[in-house]
């Protein structure tokens, strides 16, 4: 069985999508974050010694390898163990497109995502500071619009982990960071995989998320 140590409103929501598209059997332990610093409780340091999630326990795997942690190295970890479902398609552009997304959205779109929310809660100063943050995420949501304004997934005609990995930033974008319906290809994109079975059975398991 695998454990999803689960944080409320934070990346492990994909974590639980990603398990119910793959059918794999998974329970939750869910975590609140502290409402005055809405950081992660100690108690999952308990879990991983960086107290962050998700972070992943599965009692099938040898000893040693049963902790995952970083939902990158999860969606690849539960890939494997699904026998290459929702993993790269075999075309090779194909492949290297899911693989090219399923870092770009921990390792490019999401700091300045992340910025602009940090920004936001310095009085003043944060307000300004947020202005020329904008125009550095326009740049990526643009790029993501006219990426998915060719096909209609990440990697290409079929859904896959990469998709999984780049939800959280777009939702994160349209929440925070000016993505509307002036992207009509991203907005149909985020309504699509809300629409799925999966990702509706993941928000009952894993509770409220303020941004679906």
């Amino acid at each position: 069985m695998i454990t999803v140590h689960h944080l409320e409103n934070s990346r492990s929501q994909r974590v639980l999508w990603m398990l119910e598209e793959l059918g794999l059997p998974y329970e939750v332990r869910r975590y609140a974050r502290d409402k005055a610093t809405m950081l992660a409780p100690p108690e999952l340091r308990a879990v991983h010694p960086l107290g962050k999630s998700p972070v992943i326990v599965d009692d099938e795997a040898p000893a040693g390898l049963a902790t995952v942690a970083e939902t990158g190295a999860i969606v690849e970890y539960l890939t494997a163990k699904a026998s290459g479902r929702l993993g790269p398609p075999e075309a090779v552009a194909e492949a290297m497109r899911y693989r090219y997304f399923l870092h770009y959205a921990e390792g490019s779109l999401m700091p300045p995502l992340l910025v602009k929310l940090v920004l936001g809660r310095v009085p003043l100063f944060g307000r300004g500071a947020q202005k020329r943050i904008q125009p550095m995420i326009d740049v990526h949501l643009d790029f993501v619009e006219s990426e998915l304004a060719q096909r209609p997934w990440f990697a290409g005609e079929s859904f896959t982990g990469a998709d999984i990995m780049m939800s959280f930033p777009l939702e994160a974008a349209r929440d925070r960071g000016g993505l509307d319906s002036g992207r009509p290809a991203t907005a149909a994109w985020l309504d699509t995989i809300h629409a799925r079975p999966a990702y509706r059975a993941a928000l009952q398991r894993g509770g409220p998320y303020r941004y679906a």
